[in-house]
Parts: C-alpha cells; structure tokens; sequence
C-alpha cells in the first residue's frame, strides 16, 4: 500500500433509489471499473458512451470503394475500356456512404452559440 497513488478514501452512503441510479448510469457507461466511473464523475462532471458501429460501417463502405476503383483500373489498364457495370457498382456504394453519413450527421447534437 505504500506505492499507491491514490492515499484517501471516501465512504458513501446511499438509498435504494440512489443506489439503484448509481448501477443503471455506471452499466450505461460500459466501463468496467465502478470506482473508474465515479472518479470519471468526480473530474469531468460527466460520462458518456459513444457508439463507433455507423462509423466502422462508413470506413468499411470507403474501403470498398477504393478496393473496387483500384481493382477498375488495373482492369482498364489491361483492356482499355471502362464497363457500364463497374461505374454503376461504384454508384451504388457512394450512395451507401452518403446514406451512412447523412443519418450519422442527422444525429448530431446541434451547437448553439
């Protein structure tokens, strides 16, 4: 114990309901540690959890794209002709990013100033 960094404790009591708001928000953050979740608290007046599955799926959607266009051109380069359907396959992943990335912004919190 005398490496710790952390030298004072703090005993809280708590009612039911109390304890019952400290479970729910501390399983809402996702992290791991309940004292970690309270420091958390304590230093930034806030925790939140943040959802990167629409933003995997972009990045997944702009990698494709690149990986079809550099698959296009190696194509054209050895043909010399540009196909209908690579330039529709295209199409149709930029308009799934588009649509990922406007339901991404759609859900942004808008800032007042």
């Amino acid at each position: 114990m005398a490496n710790r960094t952390r030298r004072h404790s703090l005993i809280l009591y708590l009612n039911d309901d109390e304890k019952y708001i400290l479970d729910t928000k501390f399983k809402l953050s996702g992290m791991r540690s309940r004292m970690a979740f309270l420091r958390h608290l304590i230093i930034y007046g806030y925790v939140y959890d943040v959802d990167y599955g629409e933003l995997h799926d972009y990045n997944t959607n702009l990698a494709r794209i690149g990986n079809s266009l550099n698959q296009i051109t190696k194509r054209m380069n050895a043909t010399g002709h540009i196909y209908d359907e690579d330039v529709k396959e295209i199409k149709e992943m930029m308009n799934q990013v588009w649509h990922t990335q406007k339901s991404m912004l759609s859900r942004q919190p808008s800032i007042k100033q």
